[in-house]
């Protein structure tokens, strides 16, 4: 079943530690059913720095992946998670938001 969330989404985060917060998705990762957010769920890394590149070495705090299944798009009309529907019109597929029927 294809992600019905996309990168540049608006997402509500309904279930974990960041339950309630909103953010944008960076990044999907289709196949192992995960959403990167904006902000939310980070998760600190040792990083070494490498020579010859600008990266430098030490503790990085970065976007953690979080399960489809626990976030919900953002309404955007009355800021609320809701559902994720597809209308068919004049043989073009789009998203609709199920809470209030309003174009994602």
């Amino acid at each position: 079943m294809p992600a019905r969330i996309r990168r540049d989404d608006e997402v509500v985060v309904i279930a974990g530690k960041d339950r309630g917060k909103t953010g944008r998705v960076v990044r999907v990762d289709p196949r192992r059913q995960r959403v990167y957010v904006e902000g939310l769920n980070i998760i600190k890394r040792h990083q070494r720095p490498r020579p010859g590149t600008m990266d430098q070495g030490g503790v990085i705090e970065k976007e953690g992946p979080i399960h489809l299944s626990n976030v919900a798009l953002r309404d955007p009309e009355d800021k609320r998670p809701t559902r994720v529907g597809v209308v068919v019109s004049d043989g073009e597929r789009r998203r609709v938001a199920r809470r209030s029927g309003s174009r994602l």
